[in-house]
């Protein structure tokens, strides 16, 4: 194995290493922010004030999560509960996400039904609307059904999004219909099809959706924002904004430094997990980020 890697390195050209430095220089450059955030959520009191400011800590400690714990527990709402609603909102969300996407994509691609071209059509009219175009509709159409602080506001306006269907319609345009003929052939139905042939099929598609669901959710600061008004249904992110922002922004820079850490890591995580599905389901179907 060395001795392959040795002949890999010789037969490299002078203008490949310079791509691979390149590559490096730039990755190490776009993970600056993530280290910094680690590196101040540590951070001592008398190190977040220093001039020059230091990069990297210099004594870390776990004294601003101890903080930040401590202060959302105190609070008349416990910081448990913050986690629940996130948790529970984004979990429903993912599911929902996934259900819909999957099943509208397998109507558009593999069931013959009348208009699906011009639903299809309508779909990729959606993705030209930003989210925010949108938003005094679906404040409407959420107040008027009653759902104002309600998990329901936070889920239900997520689980239908156009670049979701797209996403895994593009991908379910890779599977032969032969192999769907087959199994109507042996006697099996749709939904028996759809379950055992097409979602074990499209596992990057679905996982990549996953990942983008779960970081377009967890990270949500806007919709409880505007849905939620009772401090007991607010989500994690609008939880720690409202304590950073009543604290003091001096008095509590760590803490909030340990908040953003604290909130960002689950989604990282999740990401170097699903990452190798993540960039197959772009190059099977077609999308360029």
């Amino acid at each position: 194995m060395e001795y392959n890697f040795r002949r890999r390195i010789r037969n490299l050209s002078a203008g490949w290493i310079t791509v691979y430095i390149l590559m490096i220089l730039l990755v190490c450059f776009t993970s600056l922010p993530l280290i910094y955030m680690v590196s101040t959520a540590f951070k001592p009191f008398n190190e977040l004030f220093l001039y020059p400011p230091k990069f990297f800590v210099q004594n870390p400690t776990s004294k601003n999560i101890r903080d930040l714990f401590s202060s959302m527990d105190s609070s008349v709402v416990p910081f448990s509960r913050y986690l629940f609603n996130s948790l529970f909102s984004t979990v429903s969300t993912i599911l929902g996400t996934v259900f819909v996407a999957s099943t509208g994509a397998y109507a558009l691609t593999k069931l013959n039904i009348k208009g699906k071209n011009l639903i299809f059509t309508l779909i990729i009219a959606a993705l030209m609307f930003s989210p925010q175009v949108t938003q005094i509709p679906n404040y409407m159409v959420v107040n008027s059904l009653g759902m104002i602080n309600q998990f329901s506001s936070l889920i239900i306006p997520k689980i239908a999004t156009a670049y979701s269907i797209f996403l895994m319609k593009q991908y379910m345009e890779q599977i032969p219909d032969t192999i769907l003929e087959a199994s109507r052939i042996d006697g099996a139905g749709e939904w028996r099809i759809f379950g055992s042939i097409i979602m074990p099929m499209v596992k990057p598609a679905w996982a990549t959706l996953v990942v983008l669901t779960t970081v377009a959710t967890w990270n949500d600061y806007f919709t409880p924002l505007i849905f939620i008004q009772r401090q007991s249904m607010k989500t994690l992110p609008l939880a720690l904004q409202s304590l950073a922002g009543t604290a003091g922004s001096f008095t509590r820079s760590g803490v909030t430094a340990a908040a953003i850490f604290l909130t960002t890591l689950p989604v990282i995580m999740l990401y170097l997990s699903m990452q190798s599905r993540v960039i197959k389901t772009m190059a099977f179907s077609g999308i360029k980020s």
